[in-house]
């Protein structure tokens, strides 16, 4: 890491690594019999370990003209493995809480095993642990590539990088302590949010940076969807978590907004982070990735952007779905749905659009499992918008609300869009960076591939049923008017499908063990790429550019 940092950018490294370790330690001393107490010692110890390590190669020589002569990758490998760490410990969270659903009586007697603890360990290392640092890495390795330009230092990308990872470190603990917003997305505490907010600036501004550089004229698609994904994150973060901590020594603090003017906000931060980071990120990723995989251009260039302005503006308007039947005035209510009906048209564009990018390579899809993921990923993008515009509308919403029909959903996006291209991606990725003829094993690829197609599948369709059958339940009367069913016969009910909801989430995870595996030994391959299949140095900058 120090080796290609000059003398400037380790000192910079040095003083981020001791302000850290001041800081955790007067955290660890204010915070004494508080949670706050044991979130300022990991600060500290992250504050050490950045200074130990830059100190460690603190005199070693200089990066060479070499090194500066081509892209920095370092960062995105890192970030590769990290992700597929975070992925595989939050899919087993996720899965141990399936199999508590179906089983409760399973429940460990402790407070740390509890659901409303387990539930946002499983989101946060899912979401923004394995989705987090699988945009950073990837939009690092894409950047650098459609702008033939260098990441513009060697600190930020590591700043931002580990950074992010110090953020969810905290936020995983903070839930396993107890400590949260106790939002309806769980958040962690002011001290956690501020951070966030550093590095997240960072991020954006190493990559206005990185573009200024770039020596190809034009800005690639894949940076527009990247960078809004990066700005409106930002904007979300910042007004969702707006809070007054009790006392600098304390992790509690008051949240600005409260009743119905918090549930509008929550769903405003809630929405939008489906839209920019589960969504507009990882349309970046397939724009880059799918065609480059499939050795086809984009089939509209036009239809990309059209797409792009379409999701920035419609999405901003749908939170307000979410609050259908509550007291949110009506007229916001119908201004979400129909914002959220509209938002199928830039939606299947970036479906089809990638479908019909394989036009003329669907020979390739056939035999490369790596397509296929993307492939896939494209479909349940597809599917998931509509599902989600469908959801929207009042009536269907009715029946759909507060049931599981919802938590399918979710996953169908979460696990059949989003993990699928990511998936995709890494298995393209991997051999990029390291500079391997391929991936260890293309059958490993294979299963992995029918395995997260197979629990997906099952996970989503047991939850579709079962949520229409709670909300049909929930809606049945008798002769009398009156219930026709109990809420626990609601729930006693729902059995089987929690069952098969276990299986899914088990397969699902057993393939993202493989994966991980696949790509540890693909890193430790002898076989290096031929100099064809290796990307080519940067360009020299023009004069007078």
């Amino acid at each position: 890491m120090t080796s290609q940092m000059t003398l400037m950018e380790r000192q910079i490294a040095l003083t981020i690594g001791c302000l850290l370790t001041i800081i955790g330690l007067a955290l660890a001393v204010a915070g004494r019999g508080d949670p706050l107490g044991v979130h300022g010692f990991i600060i500290a110890i992250a504050g050490v370990a950045t200074a130990f390590v830059t100190l460690s190669g603190y005199f070693s020589p200089g990066p060479d003209a070499r090194q500066n002569a081509s892209y920095y990758d370092a960062p995105s490998k890192a970030g590769v493995v990290i992700a597929m760490c975070w992925a595989v410990f939050g899919m087993l969270i996720g899965n141990w809480v399936a199999w508590l659903m179906a089983y409760p009586d399973f429940t460990l007697d402790q407070a740390w095993a509890s659901y409303g603890r387990l539930r946002p360990v499983h989101t946060t290392c899912v979401i923004f642990g394995f989705g987090g640092n699988a945009l950073i890495a990837t939009s690092f390795h894409v950047v650098q590539r459609t702008c033939r330009a260098r990441l513009p230092d060697h600190v930020s990308p590591w700043f931002v990088l580990l950074g992010y990872n110090l953020f969810c470190i905290l936020a995983v603990s903070g839930y396993f302590l107890g400590i949260t917003q106790s939002k309806e997305y769980a958040e962690p505490e002011w001290y956690a949010d501020i951070w966030l907010v550093i590095v997240w600036i960072a991020y954006f501004v190493l990559y206005l940076r990185t573009l200024a550089r770039r020596q190809e004229p034009h800005i690639y698609v894949s940076n527009w969807y990247y960078m809004a994904f990066i700005l409106v994150v930002a904007v979300l973060h910042i007004v969702n978590n707006l809070a007054v901590p009790i006392s600098l020594g304390s992790a509690k603090s008051y949240a600005a907004f409260s009743g119905v003017q918090d549930a509008m906000t929550q769903w405003w931060y809630g929405h939008n982070a489906v839209a920019f980071f589960l969504t507009s990120g990882f349309l970046g990723m397939m724009y880059y990735y799918l065609p480059k995989r499939a050795g086809r251009p984009i089939y509209s260039y036009r239809m990309s952007i059209i797409s792009f302005w379409g999701i920035t503006f419609f999405y901003m308007w749908a939170g307000s779905h979410h609050l259908h039947y509550t007291a949110l005035p009506y007229w916001v209510q119908t201004l979400g749905m129909s914002f959220s009906l509209m938002l199928l048209i830039p939606s299947w564009a970036s479906a089809g659009n990638a479908l019909l990018t394989l036009n003329g390579a669907w020979h390739r899809v056939r035999d490369d499992a790596t397509l296929r993921f993307m492939m896939v990923a494209a479909i349940f993008y597809g599917l998931s918008t509509f599902e989600g515009s469908f959801m929207a509308i009042r009536p269907v919403n009715a029946l759909s609300h507060y049931t599981d029909w919802t938590v399918g959903h979710v996953h169908s996006g979460a696990l059949g869009w989003v993990a699928m291209i990511t998936f995709g991606a890494f298995y393209a990725l991997v051999p990029w960076l390291w500079k391997k003829q391929g991936m260890y094993s293309t059958r490993l690829i294979e299963v992995h591939f029918w395995l997260a197609l197979a629990g997906t599948v099952i996970y989503v369709f047991s939850l579709w049923n079962a949520g229409i059958v709670q909300g049909l339940m929930w809606r049945t009367y008798d002769a009398n008017g009156a219930l026709a069913y109990s809420f626990l016969e609601s729930v006693n009910v729902l059995h089987p499908y929690y069952v098969a909801r276990g299986i899914g989430g088990l397969l699902f995870l057993a393939g993202t063990v493989i994966g991980l595996y696949n790509i540890a030994m693909t890193t430790g391959m002898r076989t290096a790429a031929s100099e064809s299949d290796v990307d080519q140095p940067v360009f020299a900058p023009q004069a007078g550019a």
